[in-house]
């Protein structure tokens, strides 16, 4: 028999859907994927030229668990110039990507019945990890009319004796919105009431903002100690396949994280990590380059989303995914949940999406458009069309 925790969580829907979509690809279905927050551009240059030559250099043996010296200053340094937050290097750590991070991040700090608060919609592995640490999800919902942002007063209403933590991503995924300076410094006059309760803020988007300078929750002064900063490269660099991502945060969260992940997995991929403090201390025209791209094709998407009747669009700041309020379509022929919409669409259209069921809001989708405009017009057509059917 197997372990009980297993009950508790599910497979990603993200990964599930980008996973029947190979499989329908290799059934020989032209299937166009927008489930996956996979940015479609390569790796800089100077970055794998940087992998090279730590591989040539001898750098294929394990390294320190929490990441090389070196890596771990360039880290500290970025957020010194870029965040405007100071971090010793003995206050950051890398891992296996950002979601390594928060496992570690959760499981350093929750005990069995601590309360997780978690502003829904949320990033689909949240909530697992909260219950793998034996935690207790407590969702409070950002509906469409604040563009999915929480309140200070809905904060505060959440707040138990068992609140031990708050994770919340920005900008967002699934919906792509930005908490503003002011908006953080609402929530950080609850928190300043609360000084028990731990913050852990996934910036993993933090380059992909259409509107301006990123803001940390971090930057707050009463906050700087009781917060864990997530972030990595995929987004920003176009790394998902080199597994990277890193923390920063209070001394003894990060010597705990330090002390699970060497029974994990102990240090991130060596070469990854040499290229790393490349991707940190080189040029940002490619990324630069990319954010244009990604706005462009936010800008066409959710313009062309918009005319499809019935569908409920916001603009997002940032990130690159839109979130379409589809319930209007709820109750037309046998569909009546955002993943049974997912599943027609997927069939009808061979345009493959997420519910956002599985990011805490029952009436949305998530559509990523880290993908071509080509692939986007086309994608917009056979929805336009299945949907239409739906009104028949």
């Amino acid at each position: 028999m197997l372990a009980e925790r297993l009950s508790r969580i599910d497979e990603p829907q993200t990964i599930r859907m980008a996973k029947l979509s190979r499989e329908l690809r290799a059934q020989g279905k032209d299937i166009i994927d927008l489930s996956l927050g996979e940015p479609d551009f390569k790796t800089p240059l100077h970055i794998i030229k940087a992998a090279i030559q730590a591989m040539n250099e001898g750098y294929t043996k394990y390294p320190p668990v929490a990441g090389f010296p070196e890596l771990r200053k360039a880290i500290s340094e970025k957020f010194a110039n870029e965040n405007h937050l100071h971090y010793p290097a003995d206050q950051v750590m890398v891992c296996t990507g950002a979601k390594q991070c928060i496992a570690n991040a959760m499981l350093s700090i929750v005990n069995k019945g601590d309360e997780v608060i978690i502003p829904s919609p949320f990033w689909v592995t949240y909530a697992d990890i909260v219950k793998l640490a034996d935690g207790t999800v407590v969702t409070v919902q950002g509906g469409f009319d604040h563009d999915f942002k929480i309140t200070a007063a809905q904060l505060e209403a959440a707040i138990t004796p068992k609140t031990k933590c708050f994770i919340f991503s920005s900008p967002c995924n699934p919906t792509g919105s930005i908490y503003s300076k002011s908006e953080l410094a609402e929530l950080v006059t609850v928190f300043e009431k609360h000084p028990e309760i731990y913050i852990i803020s996934d910036e993993i988007y933090e380059h992909i903002n259409f509107e301006g300078a990123h803001e940390s929750i971090a930057s707050f002064e009463s906050m700087k100690d009781r917060v864990i900063v997530v972030n990595g490269l995929s987004k920003a660099f176009a790394m998902t396949g080199w597994r990277l991502g890193y923390m920063a945060g209070p001394k003894d969260v990060i010597q705990a994280s330090e002390k699970i992940q060497s029974q994990f997995t102990s240090g991130p991929n060596s070469i990854t990590q040499r290229a790393a403090i490349s991707a940190l201390q080189g040029s940002r025209k490619e990324t630069d380059e990319m954010k244009l791209a990604f706005k462009e094709r936010r800008d066409y998407l959710v313009n062309a989303l918009r005319e499809i009747p019935g569908l409920k669009v916001n603009m997002p700041p940032g990130a690159f995914y839109v979130f379409p309020d589809v319930s209007a379509y709820y109750g037309k022929h046998n569909i009546h949940t955002a993943e049974e919409l997912c599943m027609y669409l997927l069939d009808k259209a061979q345009v493959s999406c997420v519910t956002g069921e599985a990011f805490g809001d029952k009436n949305c989708i998530r559509i990523s458009y880290a993908t071509s405009i080509d692939k986007l017009k086309e994608a917009v057509s056979r929805i336009g069309n299945a949907l239409a059917e739906l009104n028949k």
